[in-house]
């Protein structure tokens, strides 16, 4: 289930988030729920054998997941709270297509809850000990949103130095000599617009107008990957203009290279790292 896993600590206890396939945090209750006991199994089931706890986790799935079997919940709900009644998190998640509780094997093995969740069980455990996981998890948070900026501020230089390679190119092999000033930014307005409609589908001028209240351009806007491309584009641009290339055919093949590229890194689990994602 988890695409990564990182540590917060409360207390001195080291609990695991690991961020889903949906990139949602979930956070390990098997971990919360050993500050309440030496068998931190027992400690769930005993949350869940509550209709309140039922209740609770009924309505996030509700909220939240458009395959979740109300029938089967209702059922749960009919027997919660008698003493023959027992629940488990696989036996929610099989019976009602729960997504809010996740369970894993190996390292890092145990039951894991979707945050919202995680906080309410670990409400119920203890509320000091929920106070120090949301400080710590705060601050995991914030961290990853740091390291995000950086690698995208990182990138946006990389296609900036780029874009000089660009520029130079097209100064050398389009613009004829003795124009103005004015016929020579025009011309690299041009070759600048041929990259955004090739990786963005639209000019600089289409998006400003779809998007009038942003306070960037279209490339201040974009992600990481569009990024990475960007910076590709702009190389290979300049080695197409170079082979002397309309830019009507080199618009093509620079779509289908973004297409391309885009693909592969959206899949990329190197780029996945650079945004947070390992």
């Amino acid at each position: 289930m988890p695409k990564k896993n990182e540590i917060i600590t409360a207390q001195g206890r080291k609990i695991a988030v690991a961020t889903g396939t949906n990139q949602a945090d979930y956070i390990s209750i098997t971990d919360i729920a050993k500050y309440k006991s030496d068998a931190p199994n027992d400690t769930i089931k005993n949350w869940m054998r509550s209709l309140d706890t039922l209740d609770f986790l009924g309505l996030w799935e509700v909220l939240n997941n458009p395959n979740f079997k109300p029938v089967e919940f209702d059922g749960f709900k009919a027997r919660a709270g008698r003493h023959a009644f027992t629940m488990s998190p696989t036996k929610w998640i099989e019976g009602t297509g729960a997504i809010g509780l996740r369970t894993k094997a190996g390292r890092y093995g145990g039951t894991y809850a979707h945050v919202d969740i995680a906080m309410e069980f670990a409400s119920w455990v203890s509320p000091e000990f929920k106070l120090y996981i949301i400080k710590d998890y705060q601050r995991l948070k914030t961290d990853e949103q740091k390291r995000l900026s950086a690698e995208w501020n990182l990138q946006r230089t990389l296609a900036k130095i780029n874009y000089r390679i660009h520029t130079d190119a097209i100064k050398a092999h389009i613009i004829p000599p003795e124009v103005t000033k004015t016929q020579s930014n025009q011309t690299y307005a041009s070759e600048a617009d041929l990259l955004n409609v090739a990786l963005f589908g639209q000019t600089a001028t289409q998006w400003r107008t779809a998007h009038p209240d942003a306070k960037g351009n279209v490339r201040d806007e974009a992600t990481l990957e569009q990024l990475v491309v960007l910076s590709n584009l702009e190389s290979i641009n300049a080695l197409l203009i170079g082979q002397s290339l309309p830019q009507k055919a080199r618009l093509v093949q620079l779509n289908q290279t973004a297409i391309t590229q885009l693909t592969s890194l959206l899949g990329n689990q190197q780029i996945e790292k650079l945004s947070g994602g390992n």
